[in-house]
């Protein structure tokens, strides 16, 4: 199993039925935890890389209904 965190900056604050998908997405299996930067605009996802890809991440946060607009590079 190959942990991997993934950063994207989104444009707009999520609504709520965006919420409701995002705690749908929870329960993936692969996905361990997703995190929100509200100051910063940002979600965090810890996945299982075995499981999920990187693009299947952003699929399934845009699927929710956030609005991804760019990836972030970890330091």
């Amino acid at each position: 199993m190959t942990q991997l965190e993934v950063v994207y900056r989104y444009a707009a604050t999520p609504t709520e039925s965006a919420m409701r998908g995002i705690d749908n997405l929870r329960e993936v299996y692969g996905i361990r935890r997703i995190t929100f930067l509200a100051k910063e605009l940002t979600v965090r996802v810890e996945f299982d890389a075995s499981r999920l890809k990187e693009p299947s991440i952003a699929g399934l946060l845009k699927q929710a209904g956030i609005d991804v607009t760019e990836r972030l590079v970890l330091a």
